[in-house]
């Protein structure tokens, strides 16, 4: 059950919806019902395994640019 972030065309509202197989063609927006929607990039949620973390025990992966350990 993927959940996805949509903004609509018309009145510019954004919302999440669930979509199901099949269903990507019938999303309304939840205030003006419009069926003119963009998928939105999403940032994946923060959280406990999330994401990466660096050797250094903080911030993104260790490699160029980003790894601040010495040596």
């Amino acid at each position: 059950m993927p959940l996805y972030e949509y903004a609509c065309d018309k009145c510019e509202h954004p919302f999440e919806a669930l979509v199901f197989e099949g269903e990507e063609d019938s999303i309304e927006c939840p205030k003006c019902e419009s069926t003119r929607v963009t998928k939105q990039l999403s940032v994946p949620a923060v959280g406990a395994g999330s994401l990466p973390v660096s050797s250094c025990g903080e911030g993104p992966p260790c490699g160029a640019p980003y790894c601040r350990r010495k040596g």
